[in-house]
């Protein structure tokens, strides 16, 4: 048999690799040495690895071990063949273990009156094999803006032949099933859950826990690079199998590169952000407490796109509104630091990793004003101030920040925020009984997704 250029296949170095496959693509039976060339194209398709930079310090609170910031070196690194494992100044993580992950990966999106083509661009930038789940808090008058995002997601599930799950967070079928499977205290005097950010992130937790899926993260809906998303997905794969390496707890924070601002009528990139450096600060401070030793490892204290094992997620508090992200450092400290009395006694052999990601895109977002950023700074520092780990030294720091902010006058103190149970201590079986029944926003896209005998957590 003969190739179309005259070269027999057998044996012979074929350069036009491409151009011989859609020669014998259209054979109706193909050749021995054209079949190993089908499964070869498809390897080093995917084989694309990720490079990360080599962490070199680690600061301990207990079982925690925080990581310093590592930066993505190549998003794509190539087809690494050779025994490179990238050496003392690099971490290459292997296609194949990413899309492990990803396909134990589930993606929630907590959303809140997003354009639409918003939406589309980081439903796009997902990859495949993650599990999406959308829980929004959009406006259902006078414009039911939940419908039209419900119905961008089933249009893009279509298209890109994949399932998804969706819910109202105000859905009064959501409240009677989380009543109903044991938290009260997420319910509000109207009888539905209450508005915020990390209510909406216990409930995607909750949902995201009766899928079978071992990982959980977050991407906020106001990106408006998919690239960005796309980029942050990887490197949670990325973090969770290098963290999974060490320990079923595991969690990986996303520092953004920059985040692009107009000034003077051109983009300007601030590399850090006005919550967050306050955040920081005040976190380092707290580790540094205990230590003796000054430090700046934590950059990610209000990380919104992070990710974690369902495993340590099922087992940890979250906070109300924005205090949620800050809150989750706290709440590593103050179950697995060792400072306070065990509450989880079988968790305290792992360690628990934090892995931290700077990423290459730009966090291009809304800009959603001044009192928005001083409201999460606020939140952030209120449940740093009441956590039982502050020493009298932060908390007096804490104190005079939010006095020269205006925030409080001499002598009041923050006030507390919303610490809600674990997601774990839900009545599962309740839960989805109710949701299913009652809950009138909730969608299942593309296949029954949800089952109570697909938690493994309880």
């Amino acid at each position: 048999m003969q190739t179309p250029s005259g070269r027999s296949p057998e044996g012979v170095f074929v350069t036009s690799r491409l151009r011989v496959w859609n020669y014998y693509a259209r054979q109706p039976h193909l050749p021995p040495i054209c079949l190993r060339l089908r499964a070869l194209n498809r390897t080093l398709r995917y084989r694309r690895f990720m490079r990360l930079e080599q962490p070199h310090r680690t600061e301990r609170f207990g079982a925690v071990r925080i990581h310093e910031l590592q930066r993505v070196i190549e998003l794509d690194s190539g087809a690494q063949r050779g025994a490179d494992q990238g050496g003392s100044h690099s971490q290459l993580v292997p296609p194949d273990a990413m899309r492990v992950v990803e396909e134990e990966l589930v993606v929630v999106i907590p959303c809140m009156n997003e354009t639409r083509r918003v939406i589309e661009g980081v439903l796009s930038g997902i990859p495949h094999d993650c599990l999406i789940i959308l829980v929004s808090n959009s406006a259902r008058q006078p414009v039911d803006r939940y419908e039209i995002e419900v119905q961008s997601l089933e249009q893009f599930c279509r298209s890109a032949e994949r399932p998804a799950m969706a819910i109202h967070q105000r859905d009064p079928g959501l409240a009677a099933a989380i009543k109903a499977a044991g938290m009260p205290e997420l319910i509000d005097d109207e009888g539905l859950v209450r508005t915020g950010k990390g209510e909406a992130m216990l409930i995607g937790m909750a949902m995201a826990a009766m899928t079978g899926r071992r990982y959980l993260g977050y991407v906020d809906a106001d990106n408006y690079v998919p690239g960005a998303v796309n980029e942050y997905c990887k490197a949670y794969a990325a973090g969770l199998h290098l963290a999974s390496a060490d320990s079923p707890y595991s969690m990986v924070r996303i520092s953004w590169h920059s985040k692009p601002k107009l000034r003077d009528g051109r983009l300007f990139f601030s590399r850090r952000g006005r919550s967050s450096e306050v955040t920081n600060m005040f976190l380092n401070r707290l580790v540094a407490e205990y230590s003796g030793f000054g430090t700046e490892v934590i950059a990610t204290g209000n990380a919104g796109e992070h990710a974690l094992s369902l495993e340590l997620g099922m087992q940890m508090r979250l906070a109300g509104g924005f205090a949620v992200e800050p809150f989750e450092y706290v709440e590593l400290f103050e179950q697995f630091g060792g400072v306070l009395p065990v509450v989880s006694a079988h968790a305290l052999p792992h360690s628990v990793p934090v892995l931290q990601i700077e990423t290459r895109n730009p966090h291009f977002h809304d800009n959603k004003g001044e009192d928005h950023v001083k409201g999460m700074r606020m939140q952030a520092l209120n449940v740093l101030y009441h956590s039982p780990v502050a020493l009298p030294a932060v908390r007096e720091a804490i104190l005079e920040f939010m006095v020269s902010e205006g925030a409080l006058v001499p002598g009041q103190e923050p006030p507390r925020e919303r610490i809600y149970p674990p997601v774990g201590s839900l009545a599962f079986d309740t839960f989805l009984d109710a949701l299913t029944s009652e809950a009138t926003s909730f969608r299942q896209v593309g296949r029954e997704l949800a089952k109570v005998d697909r938690h493994p957590f309880g």
